[in-house]
Order: structure tokens, then C-alpha cells, then sequence
């Protein structure tokens, strides 16, 4: 039963609204305005009808309208229906002003304010409903998605994943490695109707070329040496569901085709097979590369990209979220703290420090696995630099010429130094440096590039490790 309050005077009119409304409502009564304050926030009723001549004060409004206002401030979505004497419309408005819902006029006809406060109620609920939504595109809502974000790019990402989420629409989530692409994917399906089905990955960077087909349509007994058995396809296997395809970027220009025919039809065929086979999936793709590049060199089809890109979503990197950085390190902390057992306070200063002005080249990826690491490793419930998991000397030192420095000079001097000091620990070895760091292959080469750092490596192995197939299959 839902709960309103009568603010009145009167105990007449207290009473006969009462004995009026108390079959349908529960029924909080006040006589004043110090009472109806304070029963208001101990019941918090969804809607409230209010005589504004309340004592000491009968005949003026000034007693009514604090009430209102006190109300208001506690419940912005409580619903306040005025009651007023005959001629006092002007004071009714000036309330309307203030933020009540409507107004009514006595004498008081039961049945016409019932109406009134049920189309109140009726407001209430979907105000309530619509914010409970909106909650959701911010710290609360999406941390059940392993996502947390204030700042404003991601809040427009969150927005878009609740406006998308319910639809089937195709979505091309793009971003640095590390910036939580498949996170956003595993969202959208969440939010879907599709939810209850299976949600199917691929990494189109990882799979060698030769098993891709395989791995992505199924093949049929005696489709080639060692097909033994009839095999569903990763794109079958996501019907009545969602299928991701994560760097898809990297996919190759045969398969390429392949996947539009699919798109196009919703049909596949088992390699060594001749039947159609009809797939209900939604697509979801994701990619760190650039796309529009992409498809000037030719190594992207154009028309594949309009159909897997209905709905762009643009992932911004952890740098430009220097709102989000420490928000995410107390989070993680917190987390890692319970699952590990360890009473973790937080950071030192300078620790906090180093993390807010550190530009991260690998993302909330890396920002989680190094606070993972010092959780693990610290000895003190304060954690310091050094728990972060870098060596003395790549501990980054304030440049000398600091002063005559932007943000963005400081912060790109101080990457270098952290990834000239990796590359030289591990005696460029590339993969390990690249794990260390928390990045791709491709993103620390690409890093090396931007500040000018040489591999000073000649090993056979790490020459193997490092060439451009390498370089496909080690994305992440």
C-alpha cells in the first residue's frame, strides 16, 4: 500500500481525508510544520497533500511553502499536492514555482484529489524507474560489468550501452589495448534480449590463418586430414545469442569476405559441407587498430565495416581519464584486498601521486595488474612506488627542467623513462618487456617509436618473437 501524508490545521480535514483515502493509502497525519518535517523524513511518503497556512502562521503561506521547500530538498521526487482556499490561486502557483506537483482547491472533493494524487503516484513510479536506469550508466550500475567510470566520456559510454543494449544492432567497440573493449561487449549482451544465450568469443588476432575457417564455421567429417568428426563453428555455436569478435582488425581479407556473406544471409557453411545453416547472433566486433587507415591500405573491406559498425562505440584511453584513475586504483584495491585478505589503507603519497601523472600505456589493464602485483607484495598496509613492481631505476624521477614543462611533456618523459628502463632490464626481449609493461606487442612497438627507443636486442629468438606474424598473433 502506498504511503502519502496529509499536512493540515484542520483536524476536520485531517480526518475525513483519513477516513477517505485510508482503504487505498497508509496514511501519515501532520498538524504543522515542524511535525510534517519530521514525519516526512521518517516515513518518506511518495506523495504529500499540503495546506499552506500552517501555525503559527494560518493566514499567510510562509509556514507551507518552508515545508514544501524542506520536502523537496529531502525527495526532489516526491509528488506535494497543494490545497488552497478559494481566491488563493496566486499563492497555488507560487507553490507550483517552488516545486510542488499540482494544486487543488477547497472544499475538497474526495474522489477528484484521489485522481489527482493517483496520477501523482502513477508519476512517481516512472520518475523512480527512470532514474534507477540512469543510476546504472554510472559507478554502480556498470561495476557488476567490471566497469567503473565518472568522467564524462565514460558516462557517454555508458549511455550508449543502455540505449543499444536491448536492440540487435551491430556494434564496433574500438580502443587501446587494455582500455576493457570486451568488457563493454560482455555489457551490451548482459542488457540484451539475448542475455540468457551464449555469449561466444573470438580473437581474430590470436588464431592462426590456417584454423581460422575452422574455428569460426565448423567443418564436416572428412573435410581434410584429421577431420574426424562433424564440428560446430564458434558462429554456430553463438545462435540465439551474441558472438564477439575481438581484433577484428586483424582478421584476414579471404575470411574477411566470408563474414559478410554471413552477415548478409545469417547462413554458413561447415567447411566440406554443402547445407546452409541458418544463424540467429548478434555481432559485436572490437579493434585497437585504425580503421579508417585500415580500409585506405586495403587490408579492411569497406562494406564490412558499415555492417559491423551499425553503432560505434570509442573507448577513450586511461590517460584522457584522469578523473577515473584514482577511482579505479581505490577500487581495485578494495577488491584485491577482500580476495587476497590483506588490510591494503591505500597509497603513499608520492605512490598517488606517480599514479595519477603515469600515462599508463597499457591501460586500466595495466593499472589493474600492477596493483594486483603490489597487494600481493606489500609488507605495509601503505602501499609505496616500489610495491607497484618497478626497479629502483624505473622509478621515474622529476625531470630537471620541470618547470618549463606542459602536463603532456612531463607525462611522456617520465613513459620513456619507464620503457627504456623495461626494455634494458630485460635486455630486449620484447615479450617481456611487454608483458611487464601490461601492453600488446604492437603498442610497445608503437610506443619504442613515438619517444625514439631502440631495441637494443640481437638475440636469434627475440628476432623470431618479433616478426610481423608474431606481431598479429601476440595482439591481445
Amino acid at each position: 500500500m502506498e504511503k502519502i501524508m496529509i499536512v493540515d490545521d484542520s483536524d476536520e480535514i485531517r480526518l475525513q481525508l483519513k477516513w477517505g483515502l485510508s482503504p487505498e493509502y497508509s496514511i501519515v497525519l501532520a498538524a504543522n510544520a515542524g511535525e510534517a518535517v519530521s514525519l516526512f523524513k521518517k516515513h518518506a511518503p511518495k506523495a504529500v497533500t499540503l495546506d499552506l497556512g500552517l501555525p503559527p502562521h494560518e493566514d499567510g503561506v510562509e509556514e507551507g511553502l518552508s515545508v514544501l521547500s524542506a520536502i523537496i530538498r529531502e525527495s526532489p521526487l516526491t509528488k506535494v499536492i497543494v490545497i488552497t482556499g478559494n481566491g488563493q490561486r496566486e499563492n497555488a502557483l507560487k507553490a507550483i514555482q517552488a516545486g510542488a506537483y499540482d494544486y487543488y482547491e477547497k472544499p475538497v472533493d474526495l474522489q477528484e484529489l484521489k485522481v489527482i494524487i493517483n496520477r501523482a503516484l502513477h508519476l512517481y513510479r516512472i520518475e523512480q524507474e527512470n532514474r534507477d536506469l540512469h543510476s546504472g550508466l554510472g559507478l554502480a550500475g556498470m561495476e557488476s560489468f567490471g566497469m567503473a567510470g565518472q568522467c564524462e566520456a565514460m558516462q557517454r559510454v555508458f549511455s550508449t550501452i543502455r540505449k543499444i543494449g536491448s536492440s540487435d544492432v551491430s556494434v564496433l567497440i574500438m580502443g587501446e589495448s587494455g582500455t576493457g573493449k570486451e568488457l563493454v561487449a560482455r555489457a551490451i549482451h548482459a542488457m540484451s534480449l539475448r542475455k540468457d544465450g551464449p555469449f561466444v568469443s573470438i580473437n581474430c588476432g590470436a588464431i592462426p590463418e590456417n584454423l581460422l575457417e575452422s574455428e569460426f564455421f565448423g567443418y564436416e567429417k572428412g573435410a581434410y586430414t584429421g577431420a574426424h568428426s562433424q564440428t560446430m563453428g564458434k558462429v554456430e555455436f553463438a545462435s540465439k545469442g551474441t558472438l564477439f569478435l575481438d581484433e577484428i582488425g586483424e582478421l584476414p581479407t579471404n575470411l574477411q569476405v566470408k563474414l559478410l556473406r554471413f552477415l548478409q544471409d545469417r547462413t554458413i557453411q561447415r567447411i566440406g559441407g554443402r547445407e546452409d545453416i541458418h544463424v540467429d547472433a548478434r555481432i559485436l566486433a572490437a579493434t585497437n587498430i585504425d580503421m579508417a587507415k585500415a580500409i585506405s591500405d586495403g587490408s579492411f573491406r569497406e562494406d564490412l565495416y558499415y555492417r559491423i559498425g551499425v553503432i560505434n562505440i570509442t573507448l577513450p584511453p586511461l590517460r584522457e581519464r584522469e578523473d577515473d584513475i584514482l577511482l579505479l586504483t581505490n577500487l581495485f584495491l578494495m577488491r584485491f584486498g577482500e580476495t587476497l585478505s590483506k588490510k591494503i589503507k591505500g597509497l603513499s603519497a608520492p605512490a598517488r601521486e606517480f599514479v595519477r601523472s603515469y600515462s599508463w600505456p597499457g591501460n586500466v589493464r595495466e593499472l589493474e595488474n600492477r596493483l594486483q602485483r603490489a597487494v600481493i607484495m606489500a609488507e605495509s598496509p601503505v602501499l609505496a612506488i616500489s610495491d607497484l613492481g618497478l626497479a629502483e631505476e624505473d622509478i621515474p624521477q622529476v625531470p630537471s627542467n620541470w618547470n618549463g614543462m606542459t602536463l603532456r611533456e612531463a607525462k611522456n618523459s617520465i613513459e620513456r623513462h619507464i620503457i627504456a628502463s623495461a626494455i634494458g632490464r630485460f635486455r630486449g626481449n620484447i615479450a617481456r618487456t611487454a608483458s611487464e609493461l601490461g601492453v600488446s606487442r604492437p603498442t610497445l612497438y608503437d610506443l619504442m617509436k613515438k619517444h625514439g627507443i631502440n631495441n637494443p636486442s640481437s638475440e636469434p629468438d627475440e628476432k623470431k618473437a618479433v616478426s610481423p606474424k608474431g606481431e598479429i598473433n601476440g595482439i591481445n
